[in-house]
């Protein structure tokens, strides 16, 4: 290997992958050396059990060594091509068998000696080795056999056993230990070098199993140190400004809304207007199921910003939540004398800067980061849904908005349910409210897993609900086309459902909704459904945020198995928003007994941080949001359901955070590592 090659090193730079295997790697987003010694194996072959040849038995898997008699590819009648390898030890012979290999005779050569470990089966009526795993004898110790042997995540063309081939010699580098002593000797943790040895080619599991118990510390210790720097770098900021609460008015715009707040709204409008009034930035999470009434309270928080002659801005994910939003703030606050722009992507005047005067509410979707917003005295940023904006989009918000050490307050908003140990973890920077009570006038949305052999039953019973009842239907399709690839051919497609429903549920008006519509059409679809002039919406998932129809009582959601539980609880938030009784039908077609009680129990649960922590602990972190983090890691080894290495590494991150400097070491992979700048 080359003297100058560094963890930073791009793979491409690497003897035998160049850039053809670059854009292979890149797909496992392993761009350089430090990604490819990250790139962790998922499990292990266990080949150290080795035999003479004399002692082998079918079904065993075992590890012979032994000399090449001779090798060949033989051609079938069909033009199948097997290679024919005898090779023999004191005891005796026995033959390996490939399949479409026809460049193994070049390398396994007579008279070489070779490694093979494998299953024992019965190959032609003999004892064979079918398809082993081969490694020409070397005095070194080998990575392909004879031992625990690495199976990695792989793409095409990118097989376990060329990465063990790539991982092997950048193993040989010095890698300095980069956490402190005193957080290795704490927590029983070997080294980094030793680690990423052992859980690439383990001596043994119980070494396999240490490195992974270090790795995994690393893993959520780095976490837990971005978000207590960038809380600490938030104390640093004031902001824009301290805002003066009236209470006599604040009390009064309560007493005026057409419903009666819960007690949980109070609370956490409480904590909220204590946030705007203190000296330094607010910076909060407020999660609440769909319908829990975060609206009201972020309006609240506007209110008092206006009341101070400061402006705020709301940021939307899509154009359709953005224009609810419109929709109801204007409802709220423009009675009040608050003027209110909407921008969009669609927005004629996109590109010209905001004004200091002429409005008091500004809200949009991405297009707001495209918007001068320096001239703005904007007190307030509050950011809707916020798993689906990366920290780096909120932090250009809040530049746009804040002038140097000067930064408005921050409410950040999400029905996602997120469990606690999720949100306290990947948004540890962040003060947690939660809204866990819904209004009073909210009924329970009846849900049901659909069999099979009862959907056309469902159907009718659909039929018969909405001529009833003048009641409403969504229903939701995983996919906008039906798909060519063979693991997603029996997955509803939103498009080819749309014209089957719309004979099945004739003479009731049927339409459709998709993100790949423009979004005029998008607008007119939502606006035909929220007039009553069509019964039934096919949708894509774009509905699971932002479409407010109360006469809506009914969603069906095909092929429910496709979503995890968080999803389909924010589908079925939906309905239920009027007075009448909602439903919330779960078609599949799957008859796995684990798929089935895993929707079963949308049937038990209406919560949706019970939901959420029941879909973590089935389906993991990354499936929950199905949107990954920009900012912060995607986990490997650390698991968000242990709480133990979740306290452990947020107290070690609050051992070193105020002592950086203390830490070289740590503080140049972070820099190294772009996570702290």
């Amino acid at each position: 290997m080359a003297q100058n090659v560094t963890l930073n090193t791009p793979v491409s730079d690497l003897f035998m992958v160049g850039q053809a295997y670059a854009k292979k790697l890149a797909k496992l987003e392993i761009h350089t050396v430090k990604d490819l010694l990250y790139h962790f194996p998922g499990r292990y072959l266990d080949f150290r059990q080795t035999r003479t040849i004399s002692q082998l038995k079918p079904g065993e898997i075992i590890t012979i060594t032994g000399k090449i008699v001779s090798s060949q590819n033989i051609y079938t009648r069909s033009r199948k091509k097997i290679q024919k390898i005898i090779i023999q030890d004191k005891s005796g012979q026995i033959e390996a068998v490939w399949f479409n290999q026809p460049f193994l005779v070049s390398s396994l050569k007579p008279d070489k000696q070779v490694c093979l470990s494998g299953k024992v089966d019965v190959f032609g009526r003999q004892l064979s080795l079918v398809s082993p795993e081969y490694e020409l004898f070397k005095d070194s110790a080998g990575i392909h056999t004879g031992r625990l042997v690495p199976i990695y995540p792989e793409t095409r063309g990118v097989s376990s056993k060329w990465l063990r081939s790539r991982i092997a010699p950048v193993l040989k580098l010095p890698i300095k230990e980069f956490l402190p002593p005193v957080i290795l000797k704490n927590h029983a943790l070997i080294g980094l070098e030793e680690s990423l040895k052992q859980i690439h080619f383990p001596q043994d599991l119980q070494s396999a199993e240490q490195a992974r118990k270090r790795l995994a510390f690393e893993e959520m210790f780095l976490i837990q140190l971005i978000s207590l720097t960038r809380k600490k770098l938030w104390q640093t900021h004031q902001p824009t400004q301290v805002l003066k609460l009236d209470q006599p008015k604040t009390l009064e715009f309560i007493a005026g809304l057409p419903f009666k707040l819960t007690s949980a709204q109070k609370r956490v409008i409480k904590q909220i207007l204590t946030d705007l009034t203190k000296d330094q930035p607010m910076n909060r999470l407020l999660q609440g199921d769909v319908g829990s009434g975060k609206t009201v309270v972020a309006a609240m928080a506007i209110y008092l910003a206006w009341l101070n002659n400061q402006q705020a801005v709301l940021m939307a994910p899509t154009e359709i939540l953005a224009q609810q939003h419109y929709q109801t703030f204007q409802n709220l606050l423009q009675p009040l004398g608050m003027k209110i722009e909407l921008i969009t992507g669609s927005t004629k005047t996109k590109r010209q800067p905001l004004h200091p005067t002429p409005c008091d509410l500004i809200i949009g979707t991405h297009a707001l980061l495209h918007r001068s917003l320096e001239a703005t005295n904007i007190a307030l940023v509050i950011v809707d849904e916020q798993h689906r904006f990366g920290v780096e989009q909120r932090a250009q918000l809040l530049k746009k908005a804040g002038k140097k050490t000067l930064v408005p307050h921050f409410l950040t908003m999400t029905a996602t349910p997120i469990p606690r140990t999720v949100a306290l973890t990947l948004y540890g920077d962040l003060e947690l409210s939660t809204i866990d009570e819904m209004p009073d006038n909210r009924q329970a949305v009846k849900t049901w897993v659909v069999s099979p052999h009862k959907k056309l039953a469902a159907y009718q019973w659909i039929k018969t609900q909405i001529k009833k009842e003048h009641s409403q239907t969504f229903i939701v399709c995983p996919l906008i086309e039906q798909s060519e690839s063979e693991t997603l051919k029996d997955v509803k497609a939103a498009t080819v459902e749309f014209e089957r429903l719309k004979t099945i549920f004739q003479p009731l008006k049927v339409d459709l909704l998709h993100g790949r519509l423009k979004v005029k059409s998008k607008k007119q679809a939502i606006d035909r459904f929220r007039a009553g002039k069509t019964h039934i919406l096919v949708s894509t998932p774009v509905v699971e945020v932002g479409i407010d129809i109360p006469n809506a009582t009914i969603m069906m959601i095909e092929t429910a198995e496709r979503f995890g539980l968080a999803q389909l609880h924010q589908l079925r938030g939906r309905v239920g928003r009027g007075a009448k009784q909602s439903y919330c039908l779960l078609f599949t077609d799957s008859a796995n007994p684990q798929i089935i009680k895993r929707l079963s129990y949308l049937e038990k649960f209406h919560n949706g941080a019970r939901l959420a922590e029941i879909d973590l602990q089935l389906r993991g972190p990354g499936e929950v949001y199905g949107v990954k983090q920009h900012g912060f890691f995607k986990l490997k080894l650390a698991s968000l359901n242990n709480q133990a290495l979740i306290n452990q590494t947020r107290e070690a991150a609050k051992l070193v955070i105020n002592h950086l400097n203390k830490y070289q070491g740590l503080k140049l992979w972070l820099k190294q590592s772009k996570i702290l700048t």
